[in-house]
């Protein structure tokens, strides 16, 4: 099986070689939008958003026990807790699609249950306070009121099924954490893990504060000052390390950091570069598929709208907060308000380089329930909402 996926794979690449019509001007385009589209992923993602992801999964996977994360978010956790605290994670998080992947495997591979650990993986994106906020101001208060009470419902249903659905497989996985959970006691208080976790969290949320498009106001103070507060957090993790750590679980936290860098950026430059060559980097007309067909097909409130509208948001990249500017232009191209919903409900939350290390952690079968589900839901909302306001 391995030769034969090896011979396909060298099979593909030498047709797409041998047959891509590299001197038509579109397709030109689209293979330098592809590089654009990963050049600018890189400058703004990698560094700032990624890395500290890669770096908190490490201390997930290395200072909590097997036996915390199964207590709150595993088969024997109040599942009302596990749901409520993995549906409102994202209200702290501003990260996108590809930066909560780390952070999702972290705890999956801890033994969270498969329902509230995708219940995570979608809130971590979806539920970012700024983003619905600035949706509320740019959009009109009914889309940023629907986008945020559906993406809190949406986190909460998506895991519950999935729960369902993967049940005997699931059950099965939770027994080999039970059999195989460790309670190993590291000499460090519930406090000093608090305090060393959430300066984790805080230097990646406040290194990927993204500048607002106003000057004025709260999320611009914070901007203004965020590097003295990434620098401030960075000398307190810093006395932390020395003073509670040992040499030795540093070096664990640094080997399991890069594990999770070498498995997830591969596929996540891969699917990047993939959806810059069919759809252009946000704002832009390069792609394979032009921009303006995109408007022509959401128009009004169908059920093919809603659902068009719900496929391109799932596979296309959004950086943290450019759905919004990019709706704004889609409506007044004509876009009907239910696919402006479909697509906010279902863009933030997936892209084509997140289904990749989703299907790596996964397989294919629980990521394609998981798209699904997403789809369905955002198409079905964006129907009813348009209805609502049409």
């Amino acid at each position: 099986m391995k030769e034969l996926k090896t011979f396909l794979l060298i099979v593909g690449i030498f047709l797409v070689a041998y047959l891509a019509p590299l001197g038509n001007p579109r397709v030109q385009t689209a293979i330098l939008e592809a590089f654009y589209m990963l050049q600018e992923y890189a400058r703004e993602h990698v560094l700032f958003c990624l890395v500290p992801a890669f770096f908190i999964a490490g201390a997930m996977q290395n200072f909590i026990s097997q036996q915390s994360v199964m207590r709150y978010l595993g088969r024997g956790a109040k599942q009302w807790l596990a749901y409520a605290v993995a549906s409102v994670s994202g209200a702290i998080l501003a990260v996108c699609s590809c930066t909560v992947l780390p952070l999702f495997m972290g705890i999956y591979k801890r033994g969270a249950g498969l329902g509230p650990a995708t219940a995570f993986l979608y809130s971590g994106p979806a539920i970012n306070v700024l983003a619905i906020v600035l949706t509320a101001r740019v959009l009109g208060w009914q889309i940023g009121l629907a986008r945020a009470v559906g993406a809190v419902l949406f986190s909460v249903v998506i895991g519950v099924l999935m729960a369902f659905l993967f049940r005997g497989e699931e059950m099965e996985r939770q027994k080999g954490f039970a059999a195989s959970q460790t309670f190993d006691e590291r000499g460090r208080s519930l406090g000093q893990m608090t305090a060393y976790f959430a300066t984790l969290v805080l230097i990646l949320v406040f290194a990927a504060w993204g500048k607002p498009s106003e000057r004025i106001g709260f999320w611009y103070d914070v901007f203004k000052i965020k590097w003295y507060l990434v620098v401030a957090l960075l000398a307190y993790l810093t006395y932390m390390l020395k003073a509670w750590f040992k040499p030795g679980e540093l070096v664990a936290w640094k080997d399991s950091t890069w594990d999770f860098a070498k498995r997830i950026l591969p596929l996540l430059f891969g699917g990047v570069m993939i959806a810059g060559l069919l759809m252009g980097r946000p704002g832009t007309d390069g792609g394979l598929i032009p921009s303006h067909y995109v408007a022509s097909v959401v128009g009004g409130n169908s059920l093919l709208a809603n659902f068009i509208a719900s496929i391109i948001g799932a596979f296309m990249y959004f950086a943290t907060l450019t759905e919004i500017p990019i709706i704004q232009g889609l409506l007044g191209s004509g876009m009907g308000q239910g696919p402006a919903l479909a697509l906010l409900l279902a863009g933030p939350a997936l892209s084509l380089p997140s289904m990749l290390v989703i299907t790596s952690v996964l397989g294919f079968k629980k990521t394609l329930a998981y798209v699904s589900l997403v789809v369905i839901m955002a198409t079905v909302s964006g129907m009813i909402f348009g209805v609502m306001v049409g």
